[in-house]
């Protein structure tokens, strides 16, 4: 019987390695806006008039980003939180012989809502960061030939 459970529990175990790989992708993602955060800050003090208001329109993109990503980091590991339990519960019930397993589909459910929202504020948070990286059209010169 036991060896059931461990095979029911694979499934809850291989999405919490697929959490933690989206975690891992999340720091780096947060690191690197945390060091232009810094860059920014550092050059808010030196600008003025243009340049400094597109120095604040960046610390406002570089804030949502921050917050997004902070965020879908909580959903998912409050998603890694629930499934944890949910292999706490499958073994439990195994050791007690008592019928939780709609506990356990309970939690397991809580975890994949928590994972759904947390990789849908990981693509709002990747779609802020691709539209702060667009090159302005003035830039591009569209109205020559190049």
């Amino acid at each position: 019987m036991i060896a059931q459970t461990i095979q029911l529990a694979l499934a809850p175990v291989f999405m919490l390695v697929a959490i933690g790989n989206i975690l891992n992708l999340l720091t780096s993602r947060l690191s690197r806006v945390v060091d232009r955060a810094r860059v920014l800050q550092d050059r808010y003090a030196a600008t003025q008039g243009d340049e400094h208001d597109m120095v604040v329109l960046e610390i406002r993109t570089v804030d949502d980003r921050i917050r997004l990503i902070g965020l879908a980091m909580r959903l998912l590991v409050l998603s890694g939180l629930f499934i944890g339990t949910t292999v706490f519960l499958l073994f439990l019930e195994e050791l007690v012989g008592t019928e939780i397993r709609l506990v356990a589909a309970g939690t397991f459910i809580a975890a994949l809502t928590l994972l759904m929202v947390g990789l849908v504020l990981f693509l709002r948070e990747t779609q802020v960061a691709a539209a702060s990286l667009r090159i302005p059209r003035d830039y591009l010169e569209l109205h020559r030939k190049i």
